[in-house]
């Protein structure tokens, strides 16, 4: 088609890019074919944008070429002379167009190669020479590699070949190419779209590690992420010992193992790119309580280096299983049942356990609790008592050591915490490491070994080898299994609630300097990637391992961008078991007790905030919650505080999702349409005679229907649902005569909802009152279909009960108040 005489031909419309215009349109969601000019895309919604934002780096126009097209000097859009090409479709703009010369595509500009409609059969995915996954509908293919051996549709996917997701953030930003919605491979995809939420929340299947390793992470940062893994590693390495050996009773290498599997894992499946998964205290502590009791019960020994490590095999199998049902069934929101009274007042009693706990061997009476009954495995109360009665026979070397270390690491803390806003680069420097080789070295000159100071000794596998390998869940086990079940779940959840406070605190790195851009975080994901980790730590009975927020935060402050810092602190561990553990022989146990009393002061140390917070605030229920887990931890037990805890949380999570929040309205004064809430202004509106006008502002389930005909009955009566039900009548019966109920609010409706409603319904019609709805959803929601279905619209008189507006429905209900009032008295109407 010409331009018209009129209007001169624009200097970047030619017949060739008229020709490129799509004749089918791409099947590929997202993906953009552009019109028959670039003046078209400009227009369209999509590139409603200033003219100040449309830099030369986002968008390359070739101006060499805006002159008139001729046949020797087509306007052709190519890789580097489109004239309009966003920076992110470069994925999309080459492909290989099977067409004839002079035919027409079947794709846009940039859209992608688009995949054959027809279902791939069984026998072509198995069978055919293209590997498992299968080959893609393009001319051109990848003949090597891991393409030939696994397909194109998985060894892409795996990859990173960017024909599943494209660098960029891939399902994130909505840009997803090639995405066959047929076949196993897209079934998988689908799939995984799910368990990450949708596809803005997780980025796809793609694993993240390909992303920043094919093309996103450079040399430099490359040496940040060393940095940082190295700097983490002189931190954590010594306290991963002092989990295993004095809060999980196994053997301190199986404290190592935990930074073996589990960064690795979640560096490859999970959406955090800067959080670190590794051993907390909590966790280790709760695992510890389980290995005690199979000792107190005669399944185990405290020598028994080789059952108890299977027994902690076997809690952290069973806690990363949990959470990985939990990531499969996409209950990501299960981080927002326990409440923040809760679970301050349980991690601070955790940290108070913890460093009653630690006083014994920091005072070198650990042998001596061996031989009292009921210390070891006792209540902090005890514990405390036994320290009271016994500090006399406190062994002074170990006493010095101890809290020498506590205190030069306690002191350096405080340091880094002052002066880490000015000066950034002492972050770095590893003081807990310090610490740990200064011990280790005077230790070894001076022999305090032989002055009755207790040292690590040797540190090995209990069963020979550096990774043992033992499956969790074998019928051996299964009394384990339901020994640890409780605990396991607990494990589980306070660990996914703490990764996720760490995963949100960094936000992924999404629209952060520091972060990795274009990935954004997903909490199903994330209890995937910790499922995963954990389930195979497990299997090398390594302690429960999630991600902390001390520990990332160290992360970041020392240099690290993305999750190659967990990969080299994996590495770093691998060879420090293999080569450096007969370094760790002289290292006083004192000095990893210490390293744990500090841990558990940082757990009680933000109680006071939250504690004056809701004095100042007068939430008082919420202190007697945090007040009674504290207490019941402390002077009775771990299992109680954790019943007490989650049993509160439980109910008061089903109180408030099982209280009716309808309310009465009255209307404004002198408005025409306005009504406001009668309980909370009752002397701002006023009441219409003979009509009760009801908003209900919330979905109607199971959960809140069951009180419902309750507190209508009660707005009914007394005009409001907080009067109680032994009280006289206060409205007479003649205001209640019409019935309007405003659904606006009404967003979901179940079966038990329908049938209250519909019996509420019956009994107002049954007694004469007439039923309006007012402010429903469309005809063709699910809403309105259930309420034909189940008779409300022909109970109440019909469609023309459903209006749009609670003043609609006032003029209906008086204009058929008046139709009655004159078929009852036919004389009043020819008056």
């Amino acid at each position: 088609m010409s331009p018209s005489p009129s209007q001169p031909p624009s200097p970047l419309r030619s017949n060739s890019y008229s020709q490129h215009h799509p004749s089918t349109p791409s099947r590929l969601k997202h993906s953009h074919a552009p019109g028959s000019s670039p003046k078209d895309d400009l227009d369209s919604p999509t590139f409603q944008t200033p003219a100040s934002r449309l830099s030369p780096p986002l968008y390359s126009l070739n101006l060499e070429q805006r002159t008139s097209p001729s046949e020797d000097n087509p306007v052709r859009p190519t890789p580097n002379t489109s004239p309009l090409r966003p920076r992110h479709w470069r994925n999309y703009s080459t492909h290989n167009c099977s067409q004839s010369e002079g035919e027409p595509c079947q794709h846009g500009t940039f859209s992608p190669n688009i995949r054959p409609t027809t279902p791939r059969s069984t026998s072509s995915i198995l069978g055919d020479d293209h590997g498992f996954g299968g080959r893609y509908a393009r001319s051109q293919s990848i003949e090597g590699g891991p393409n030939r051996i696994l397909g194109d549709a998985i060894g892409d996917t795996l990859f990173g070949d960017g024909r599943f997701f494209s660098h960029d953030g891939g399902a994130e930003n909505g840009r997803v190419d090639n995405l066959n919605e047929q076949g196993w491979s897209g079934s998988w995809n689908r799939w995984w779209r799910g368990a990450s939420g949708d596809r803005k929340d997780g980025g796809g299947m793609t694993m993240s590690t390909t992303r920043w390793l094919a093309t996103k992470h450079r040399i430099p940062s490359k040496r940040r992420d060393l940095v940082a893994a190295l700097t983490m590693a002189s931190f954590y390495i010594p306290m991963s010992l002092s989990y295993a050996s004095n809060l999980g009773h196994i053997p301190p290498i199986n404290g190592l193992y935990s930074f073996v599997f589990n960064p690795l894992l979640y560096a490859m499946l999970g959406s955090c790119p800067q959080m670190v998964v590794g051993p907390e205290a909590a966790g280790s502590l709760l695992l510890g309580t389980v290995v005690k009791a199979s000792i107190n019960g005669g399944r185990s020994g405290d020598e028994d280096d080789d059952m108890n490590a299977r027994i902690a095999g076997v809690v952290t199998g069973m806690a990363g299983a949990v959470i990985l049902i939990a990531g499969l069934t996409r209950l990501g929101f299960l981080d927002s049942v326990l409440s923040r009274p809760f679970l301050r007042g349980f991690i601070s009693a955790i940290g108070f356990v913890i460093f009653v706990d630690q006083l014994i061997p920091e005072m070198g009476l650990g042998h001596l609790a061996k031989h009292v009954g009921g210390v070891s495995h006792g209540s902090s109360l005890d514990k405390i008592i036994f320290l009271a009665r016994n500090a006399g026979e406190a062994h002074r070397l170990t006493c010095a050591v101890a809290f020498g270390s506590f205190a030069v690491i306690m002191v350096c803390r405080e340091v880094k915490r002052r002066l880490q806003p000015r000066i950034p680069s002492i972050a770095y420097v590893p003081d807990r490491f310090i610490v740990v080789v200064l011990s280790a070295i005077l230790t070894c000159v001076f022999r305090w070994d032989r002055q009755g100071l207790a040292i690590l000794g040797d540190v090995k596998s209990s069963t020979g080898f550096p990774f043992a390998f033992r499956f969790p869940f074998i019928p051996t086990h299964m009394q384990h299994v339901r020994e640890a079940m409780s605990t396991s779940f607990l494990i589980a959840l306070l660990g996914f609630f703490e990764s996720s406070v760490a995963a949100k605190s960094l936000g992924g790195g999404e629209g952060k300097k520091d972060g990795l851009q274009g990935m954004s975080l997903s909490a199903n994901r994330e209890l995937v990637a910790l499922g995963v980790a954990n389930v195979v730590g497990g299997c090398f009975m390594a302690l429960p391992a999630f991600g902390g927020y001390g520990r990332s935060k160290v992360n970041v402050s020392t240099g690290g961008r993305t999750p190659m810092s967990s990969i080299f602190l994996s590495l770093i561990t691998v060879l420090c078991i293999l080569f450096l553990l007969p370094y760790f022989y002289y290292l006083p146990k004192a000095v990893l007790s210490s390293m744990i009393s500090v841990v558990a002061y940082s757990l009680i140390e933000e109680a006071p905030h939250d504690i004056s917070f809701f004095l100042h605030i007068r939430a008082y229920p919420e202190l007697f919650l945090m007040s009674l887990i504290f207490l019941s931890t402390i002077f009775f037990s771990l299992s109680l505080g954790i019943a007490l805890g989650i049993g509160l949380s439980l109910l008061s999570v089903v109180r408030h999702a099982t209280k009716p929040r309808i309310q009465i309205l009255g209307k404004v004064p002198g408005s025409h349409d306005q009504f406001e809430n009668a309980e909370t202004s009752p002397n701002q509106v006023e009441f219409v005679d003979g009509c009760l006008i009801v908003k209900i502002p919330e979905p109607l389930t199971f959960a809140n229907t069951g009180d419902l005909k309750g507190r209508l009955r009660r707005l009914e009566l007394y005009g409001t649902t907080t009067a109680h039900p032994a009280l006289p009548r206060v409205r007479d019966p003649e205001h209640n005569t019409n019935i309007i109920f405003d659904i606006h609010g009404v967003t979901g409706l179940d079966g038990s909802g329908t049938q209250v409603l519909t019996e509420i319904v019956e009994n107002y019609v049954s007694r004469g009152v007439r039923v309006f709805f007012c402010r429903c959803p469309k005809e063709s929601s699910a809403i309105w279909k259930l309420f034909e279905k189940s008779g409300i619209v022909d109970r109440c008189g019909g469609r023309r009960h459903f209006v749009r507006s609670v003043d609609e429905a006032l003029r209906m209900a008086e204009m058929e108040s008046l139709s009655d009032f004159f078929e009852r008295n036919p004389g009043e109407g020819g008056a």
